[in-house]
């Protein structure tokens, strides 16, 4: 997908009550999107909050995530295993309008179609942003996360091959089949709904199988 990022992470609200001008841009970003957003649905109690959305060049808004639980930080030799780890559980839920593929708003090219393997792909590089192996040195992270990224793209564009199986999870009440895979690093899942939307998540410290999805109904109350 020809899509750029713009980090959007929650904002503290300023002074008196009001929101920051970082955090009513986050909302702002959201609030563009012409689709539904999706998040966990209301058996999830815990925090949720705003984290990216991704544009395409001419800016119209593609994809995003939101997250729920706890804020999650990169996971390296100083904060893996023991209590943080143990702290550490959140689910990041990614929400990819489906498009076919179609030209630029310039006319001058064209971009590609999203499909399950869109969200599949954004939820693996999302879990790899927060990882890295503890052995490796910080200044090697690059590297390796270049060629992690490869390798969630390959994973994602082979959903049915053998590193995937399948999960039947609720989507706005409806039993929905979901690809899903674990790793070391936590799980990736990826599915499509009726609402014109394929979604990704990913997590770490909390389990995928007893997970719901629903259409956020208020995307401003999560900034």
């Amino acid at each position: 997908m020809e899509t750029t990022s713009r980090a959007v992470a929650q904002t503290p609200a300023a002074e008196g009550g009001q929101q920051a001008p970082s955090a009513r841009r986050a909302v702002d970003g959201y609030l563009r999107a012409p689709f539904p957003w999706y998040g966990l649905d209301e058996a999830f109690t815990g925090p949720r909050w705003l984290m990216q959305v991704g544009t395409t060049a001419d800016g119209a808004v593609e994809h995003g995530s939101i997250g729920h639980g706890d804020e999650p930080t990169v996971r390296n030799e100083h904060v893996a295993g023991g209590d943080q780890e143990a702290k550490e559980k959140f689910a990041v839920v990614v929400t990819v309008a489906a498009n076919p593929s179609r030209r630029t708003a310039d006319g001058t090219g064209l971009l590609e179609a999203t499909s399950v393997s869109s969200a599949a792909w954004l939820a693996g590089v999302g879990l790899l942003s927060f990882t890295w192996p503890g052995q490796m040195d910080h200044a090697l992270r690059d590297d390796w996360l270049e060629q992690q990224t490869e390798t969630a793209w390959v994973l994602a564009d082979d959903l049915d091959g053998e590193d995937w199986s399948t999960l039947s999870l609720p989507v706005d009440g409806v039993p929905t089949v979901f690809h899903y895979r674990e790793s070391e690093f936590g799980w990736v899942l990826a599915g499509s709904t009726s609402a014109g939307v394929h979604v990704g998540a990913y997590g770490r410290g909390m389990s995928a199988y007893g997970l719901g999805f629903a259409v956020v109904k208020d995307i401003a109350a999560y900034a």
